[in-house]
């Protein structure tokens, strides 16, 4: 199971469902990073670009579930390279529902079937694309071939 939430962190990262979350707003004067943000001000964090940040993540743009090998970040808000159900007050309410949702989906989809790929395409030719708006669809339809695997 282990294995399964690296890769599902990772899927979050490089794939976020909102890739901008609910606004936030400054309560009070305060500078970040030398940037001075005054109080009253409306803040919309990017996660879609937090996920794809060069000085953060290494080869940003590929999908490496073992880089959450032995790290203790959080899919939960509390690090701020993580942010997959937003942060703060105005997180995901239903944060707990969608992890247990998404782990058992994703590890029946695994242990159920097989998958392969149509017409002998490779992994890397998969495209991977997003229709950007409030979620993040990808532009083109997955195409997977699942077997059944189960004895019956």
């Amino acid at each position: 199971m282990e294995y399964l939430d690296m890769v599902i962190k990772e899927a979050f990262r490089l794939h976020p469902v909102a890739p901008l979350p609910i606004p936030h707003e400054s309560m009070e004067d305060c500078t970040i990073d030398g940037f001075l943000i005054p109080q009253k001000t409306r803040i919309i964090v990017n996660v879609w670009a937090i996920g794809r940040d060069q000085s953060a993540w290494t080869d940003a743009s590929k999908f490496i579930p073992e880089r959450f090998a032995g790290s203790d970040i959080d899919v939960r808000g509390r690090d701020f390279q993580l942010l997959p159900f937003g942060s703060g007050r105005r997180g995901c309410p239903g944060i707990h529902l969608g992890l247990t949702m998404v782990r058992q989906t994703v590890a029946q989809l695994v242990h159920c079937f097989d998958w392969e790929l149509p017409n002998s395409m490779l992994p890397e030719e998969l495209d991977m694309t997003e229709a950007f708006g409030l979620v993040t669809p990808r532009a083109n339809h997955l195409c997977a071939a699942p077997t059944y695997r189960l004895n019956l």
